[in-house]
């Protein structure tokens, strides 16, 4: 996510909870971290925060619309959302991701200004969080006019 992050001009990437960060609980640098990410970690700021809900409420008064990546009955097609009324002054977003098996928890959801989805037109049901995020981070980086 790290490069993908780079490659879609990302301001900056905040990790939590179990999530994997570049640098190892001693401050060094992790080598499989770097591996794949081929030096995006350090073109991309990033931070660290145990759990994200005091971010998100940051964020929130910082002027960023934090939209949710995920599946759920009130969703927005993602591909309608900057033409949308879900962010009508165009505030910058905040894209919030969830993890592989369970996605963005209930609490965090009830936080998030606007849910957006990926349509999925073949037979499975979701992408992987990585390849996800990577769709919605070009969209929303290029909006349809």
């Amino acid at each position: 996510m790290f490069r993908t992050a780079d490659a879609a001009g990302v301001e900056k990437i905040i990790l939590s909870g179990y999530t994997p960060t570049p640098l190892d609980r001693f401050g060094r640098k992790r080598t499989d971290f770097a591996k794949v990410s081929l030096g995006a970690e350090d073109s991309v700021p990033w931070e660290y925060v145990e759990t994200p809900e005091a971010m998100l409420k940051s964020l929130q008064k910082a002027g960023y619309c934090i939209a949710a990546l995920e599946q759920a009955p009130n969703s927005v097609n993602i591909f309608d959302f900057q033409t949308s009324t879900h962010n009508p002054t165009h505030k910058p977003v905040a894209l919030l991701v969830g993890n592989e098996v369970d996605g963005v928890s209930p609490a965090l959801l009830a936080q998030a200004e606007v849910i957006v989805e990926i349509p999925m037109r073949g037979k499975k049901e979701s992408l992987n969080v990585s390849v996800a995020t990577g769709v919605a981070l070009f969209v929303l980086t290029h909006p349809r006019t």
